[in-house]
């Protein structure tokens, strides 16, 4: 391995809660990644279930569970970037414990934190989860069309941004190491307090105009929540929760 390849230690984080039952696909799609020099760390967000038993039961020297029984996506997500940096990771990727990496996953990132401080990737409906082709085509525009409302919202226009918005899906996003660090990474929140990934995607802005988005940089997300709430009432809970279901297992 080349000194420069050192110097470009990849680690995956992924916050986990309850996905015993469902997890599988994704470790399938981590081991088949093409790039496969990277670590993975798995943060159990106090799961009830068999979740952390599932991952080690795959026996992968360079995959690594970590508990954060503070509940939120930012907090376990936070935990598990931190804990990759202070193993000597320099450069980090985010994916969810629902969600696909496509087979070039890594290797994209890579390629891209090569050039870029931040890189937020291109999401794609999950194609094993029932959905017909229509619906999975009217997702991908249901995702463009919020991330055009993001650039025009006033919370994300400022004279103290550096560049223009930019949606990163907390399951699809790469920075590097010193960037999120100096950011003040994902905040330890819960989910329905505060949008973990947006408030890191602005930190950011606040630093550096050195992010952009990067359509082979691919992640196959799930489609659950659209399925269970709707896609109106969907969109509407990621623009500032103005849909609040009864109950959130979103950890």
């Amino acid at each position: 391995m080349s000194l420069d390849r050192l110097d470009q230690r990849l680690a995956v984080v992924v916050p986990v809660y309850n996905e015993a039952a469902g997890i599988a696909a994704t470790l399938d799609a981590l081991e088949a990644q093409v790039d496969s020099d990277f670590d993975v760390w798995f943060v159990d967000n106090a799961s009830t279930d068999a979740s952390a038993a599932v991952i080690a039961a795959r026996g992968h020297a360079r995959w690594h569970i970590v508990q954060e029984p503070q509940k939120g996506t930012g907090a376990a997500a936070d935990t598990g970037m931190r804990a990759a940096i202070a193993a000597g990771a320099t450069l980090l990727a985010r994916t969810d414990a629902d969600c696909l990496p496509r087979a070039d996953w890594t290797a994209a990132v890579r390629r891209s934190l090569g050039t870029l401080g931040l890189v937020g990737g291109e999401l794609v409906p999950r194609h094993d989860e029932g959905l017909s082709l229509a619906r999975r085509v009217l997702l991908r525009a249901a995702v463009e069309l919020a991330e055009a409302f993001g650039r025009i919202r006033p919370g994300n226009r400022s004279a103290e941004y550096r560049g223009p918005y930019l949606m990163a899906a907390g399951c699809n996003v790469g920075i590097r190491a010193d960037l999120y660090v100096e950011a003040g990474g994902f905040p330890r929140t819960a989910i329905e307090d505060l949008h973990e990934d947006r408030a890191l995607v602005n930190a950011v802005r606040r630093l550096t105009g050195n992010y952009a988005r990067r359509r082979d940089v691919v992640v196959f997300g799930s489609s659950r929540r659209v399925s269970a709430w709707g896609l109106k009432n969907t969109l509407l809970w990621y623009k500032d929760h103005a849909y609040k279901p009864e109950h959130v297992d979103i950890r």
